[in-house]
């Protein structure tokens, strides 16, 4: 098979909620961010696990998500719109049961128009200033079933932002502060519910997550090559030694970001082979000549690498490398 083998453990996700929701009080909600297909893992595979896990209060970005997100779990979740109630959205809004978090004093007046008496909740700008309501400006008599802001520097756990941003956020009735990075700061942010996404998907900042995807690339090809020769596009490796060189089938297409060229390892066991020359859209190039033997495939993720060592590599973050991988691998979930 030429096609790399992406594999999603399911029960790792579920234990990583779980574990999350150990970390605040029985009285505090533990929900779940799946927007973009669960993080690029696959919604439909992703969002039962966490249901049987115990989440009872999902997120997601979209109306459009929210909807497919029904039509998985069927009726009885909460499910939430980050983006609020856009142009366009009632119908969806309406025939799925979505709840959104209206952002604006403008979205405010088109939920009041479009779906009176449904259910909504409200995004209170804390100081990020990115999405929400300023909050002299929240208009008066309004009874959202949930309040919400969203922290710019939990994954520092010491930056003043924290603080000054928590005691900025005082709403009233039921509250929710707190992402993966919120939740491991403490009781303080974790309010009446807490909505972790990162943490789900083993990624920083909860370094004691379950590990959950492994990514494992087949070799098309082998060759040896002279000292002095170069590998890839523009050149830019050139071997100090006699190598052997893989090439190997993922690419930059497959969400193998390209500036992770020359910089990145995969794995053959617990031997690290640095990957060297240019990602191409369909191949990378590794150095194996320390390997003991012919690998048939490599390891990019996995247990000696997890996606946040890759996403150093690559000058990123683990969100991206988790939401970039491509829809040629062949897909395995484990568990659930």
């Amino acid at each position: 098979m030429a096609r790399a083998t992406l594999t999603i453990d399911l029960d790792a996700i579920a234990a990583n909620w779980r574990a999350l929701d150990a970390l605040s009080a029985a009285s505090v909600e533990t929900g779940a961010v799946v927007k973009a297909d669960a993080y690029g893992l696959g919604i439909a595979r992703v969002a039962p696990a966490l249901a049987a896990a115990g989440a009872r209060s999902f997120f997601v970005a979209l109306a459009e998500e929210g909807a497919e997100l029904r039509r998985i779990l069927g009726a009885g979740p909460s499910i939430h719109i980050f983006s609020g109630h856009m142009p366009g959205d009632a119908p969806l809004l309406a025939a799925h049961d979505l709840i959104p978090l209206l952002n604006s004093v403008r979205q405010v007046k088109r939920h009041r128009q479009a779906l009176p008496g449904r259910a909504y909740g409200l995004q209170l700008n804390s100081g990020m200033n990115r999405l929400g309501i300023e909050p002299g400006a929240v208009p008066p008599g309004l009874a959202p079933v949930l309040t919400i802001s969203h922290l710019a520097c939990a994954d520092t756990p010491h930056h003043p932002e924290n603080a000054r941003q928590r005691a900025a956020f005082a709403p009233e009735g039921r509250a929710s502060l707190a992402a993966t990075g919120g939740t491991l700061l403490g009781a303080e942010f974790h309010c009446d519910l807490t909505r972790p996404g990162i943490g789900l998907y083993g990624g920083y900042p909860f370094t004691a997550a379950r590990p959950v995807v492994a990514l494992d690339l087949p070799v098309i090809q082998t060759r040896t090559i002279a000292a002095g020769e170069t590998v890839g596009y523009g050149a830019t490796w050139r071997a100090t030694r006699p190598s052997r060189i893989a090439t190997v089938s993922a690419g930059y297409a497959d969400g193998l970001i390209r500036a992770m060229g020359n910089r990145a390892c995969l794995f053959h066991g617990t031997t690290a082979c640095p990957l060297v020359g240019r990602v191409s859209m369909d191949v990378i190039t590794v150095d194996i000549t320390d390997t003991a033997d012919r690998p048939e495939s490599l390891s990019i993720l996995g247990p000696q690498q997890r996606i946040d060592t890759l996403a150093e590599a690559a000058g990123t973050i683990g969100y991206e490398i988790l939401t970039s991988l491509g829809t040629r691998y062949n897909r395995v979930y484990k568990g659930g």
